[in-house]
């Protein structure tokens, strides 16, 4: 059974990600979708052309991640496509935002995203894809979006050591590094991430997800939508973190 996995299916770009995989994808068995919300997860499903299975958990919950790999080891999938979507961010001094949101903010962005592509590797076939949701946030250290920043530098660091090592079994990672998309996470990060400069730049979750799964299918280790995005990207390793820090306090 030929199957792809994608995490925060509920909304955002992981809901985008199974509706373009559905399209893309044709020789599928069936697409798993990942998240929290049930019932959304039930919604997407009705939209979708291929079999769906819905998999409603929380993947920083450990009895939730066991269940999972028993289920795999039940039913032992040949993974083609694994996207970990799931994710979130606050935006804020690091004083002032509550110490244990932000725990769990590292929870979700790292820790699960870690061991849920652990659980999944033994099921992940020669010549498949591993797309990893990171953010433009994680090429430097970001005042007022700290925590979120660190997480993804984690992601994307992870994600092209990852690449390096699975070249061997001709797996590719590619770590996916929007700048803002017009989703449902501006209303979860905090009011200053819909600022005017920020709106200017906001892109439409249909592109980005184009984007990454025609880099994925390039095998790219990393996917940069949009020219302002790229600039930040060659920005980052050009001028100093002290200087880019400077620019984002601002």
């Amino acid at each position: 059974m030929k199957i792809a996995v994608i995490t925060g299916a509920s909304s955002g770009m992981g809901r985008e990600f199974a509706i373009q995989i559905d399209k893309k994808y044709g020789k599928l068995d069936e697409i798993w979708i990942v998240a929290r919300r049930k019932e959304r997860l039930m919604e997407l499903e009705r939209q979708m052309r291929l079999p769906v299975r819905v998999i409603s958990m929380d993947l920083t919950n450990m009895e939730d991640m066991k269940d999972f790999e028993t289920m795999l080891k039940d039913l032992n999938p040949e993974i083609k496509l694994l996207v970990n979507c799931a994710g979130f961010g606050m935006i804020g001094r690091f004083d002032e935002l509550d110490v244990w949101r932000q725990g769990e903010m590292i929870d979700t962005n790292c820790k699960a995203l870690t061991l849920f592509t652990g659980l999944c590797l033994s099921y992940i076939s020669n010549h498949s894809r591993i797309i990893n949701v990171a953010s433009s946030a994680g090429f430097a250290p970001q005042p007022y979006f700290n925590v979120y920043a660190a997480t993804k530098a984690y992601v994307l660091n992870y994600s092209r050591a990852l690449n390096a090592e699975l070249r061997n079994r001709k797996i590719t990672v590619t770590a996916v590094c929007p700048g803002p998309v017009d989703t449902e996470f501006f209303h979860a990060a905090g009011k200053l991430m819909v600022s005017d400069s920020k709106k200017k730049l906001l892109s439409e979750p249909s592109k980005v997800v184009a984007q990454a799964i025609k880099d994925a299918a390039l095998g790219n280790d990393i996917s940069v939508y949009g020219a302002a995005m790229k600039s930040a990207h060659l920005a980052s390793k050009i001028l100093p973190d002290k200087l880019i820090m400077k620019i984002f306090k601002e």
